[in-house]
């Protein structure tokens, strides 16, 4: 007598996993919406996604994905849906822009990093600054004058850093000699700001101009290595805030604190 053979067992997930995992996906979309501050999305796109969960439970009629349109590329997302497109855009355009970057980057004279508040164009000191002195050299000009040009471009706000290292500064009765730290990280962070707007008519309501002294190292001040590093001037073109028009009469913009609101 011929034996039986057993059929084969099927592995891998059951189906009903997969359904069951496709519909808490969706309810935790769903809540991510509601529990969200909708005040700031248009109507129009805010019925938008709740459209693309029409017909995921089995209650309702109608598809189960936005059709195409202004917000298909943002599907994969839900939590930057849709307030932050403008500021997206903005930055896609900022990535392209600074490949212009690449000769100075590759001589270790500008960095470029991105963190929560958005692209970081360093400066180092010691390639475009005399030791303890915040006139510019010659050869930064052509640096901001590419700055610029991103800057002019786009609506952002920019504020300009400037950052020492945690050595005594020479007396202020030498030639550039200053004071403290913050008088010297706030002579060369000014001088940038107005090279911008004076020399490259950048409108100034984008630009402000902060001092952080020795305060805000990103190295050890124990090194030389680290001390360079330290040494620095921050072009931090933010990501999200932009310069608007106002919409109350007798108030003017920016506002004093615009930028962090």
């Amino acid at each position: 007598m011929a034996i039986k053979k057993k059929k084969a067992e099927k592995r891998g997930t059951p189906a009903w996993m997969v359904t069951m995992g496709d519909m808490n996906n969706l309810l935790l979309c769903f809540f991510i919406i509601m529990m969200g501050d909708v005040s700031t999305v248009p109507q129009e796109d805010f019925q938008l996604m709740i459209s693309s969960l029409k017909g995921s439970f089995g209650v309702m009629e109608g598809g189960s994905s936005l059709a195409k349109g202004k917000l298909v590329e943002l599907g994969n997302n839900m939590l930057v849906l849709p307030s932050t497109q403008k500021g997206r855009a903005v930055a896609s355009r900022i990535k392209r822009a600074v490949e212009a970057f690449k000769p100075e980057i590759e001589a270790k004279k500008v960095r470029l990093r991105e963190d929560e508040r958005g692209l970081i164009i360093t400066l180092t000191s010691d390639a475009y600054f005399e030791p303890g002195n915040a006139r510019l050299r010659e050869n930064i000009k052509p640096v901001l004058k590419k700055v610029a040009g991103i800057v002019r471009e786009i609506p952002n706000y920019v504020r300009i850093e400037g950052h020492t290292d945690n050595r005594p500064n020479a007396p202020p009765a030498t030639d550039g000699g200053y004071e403290t730290n913050w008088e010297l990280s706030s002579a060369r962070s000014i001088n940038v700001l107005r090279f911008l707007s004076e020399e490259e008519d950048v409108n100034p309501k984008q630009l402000s101009a902060v001092a952080f002294g020795q305060h805000r190292p990103i190295d050890s001040n124990d090194t030389p290595e680290g001390r360079a590093y330290n040494r620095r001037v921050d072009i931090v073109i933010l990501r999200d805030k932009a310069l608007e028009k106002s919409t109350k009469k007798g108030v003017e913009r920016p506002l004093p604190d615009e930028e962090w609101r």
